[in-house]
């Protein structure tokens, strides 16, 4: 138990932070928390200057009061520009940009950053994926970068 603690902290402290914006109710349940929507912010750790909102259902209930409860495999993302961008160093293609468990053990929430070079623009993808299978639910938005600053690759 001594040692499980610190790779635990370990753990939280490489998941990306989301600041809750909000949310609404979208069951009632009469035991337990309601079903609901949730959006949450997510500043991007690579590009200075990005925040990524992502909406995705909570489930409710007594399991989902416990955090047993499967989330559905659902969210919408929007990536807006909310400060002047930088990049502190160059970015991969291609890279994961947060993860978030939406399930006890086998079901994440995943946010990936691409670069299209070409065009100058950020692309952001979110979908879930699980052990077993993954899902083909999945929203994109893009972020344009003002061609004066060229987004460096690696």
């Amino acid at each position: 138990m001594k040692h499980l603690m610190p790779l635990c902290l370990l753990a939280l402290s490489l998941t990306a932070h989301a600041q809750r914006i909000g949310e609404v109710d979208t069951v009632f349940k009469f035991i337990g928390p309601d079903h609901k929507i949730v959006v949450e912010a997510y500043d991007d750790p690579e590009v200075k200057g990005i925040t990524c909102y992502v909406s995705r259902a909570k489930t409710g209930g007594i399991r989902g009061g416990l955090g047993l409860a499967e989330d559905k495999a659902e969210a919408s993302i929007a990536c807006r520009q909310t400060g002047p961008i930088s990049f502190p160093k160059p970015l991969p293609q291609q890279d994961e940009m947060f993860s978030e468990r939406i399930s006890l053990v086998f079901k994440r929430l995943r946010v990936v950053r691409m670069v299209d070079a070409t065009r100058n623009t950020l692309v952001y993808l979110t979908y879930s994926d699980r052990v077993i299978e993954g899902s083909p639910q999945n929203s994109v938005t893009a972020v344009p970068v003002d061609r004066a600053t060229p987004i460096p690759v690696r």
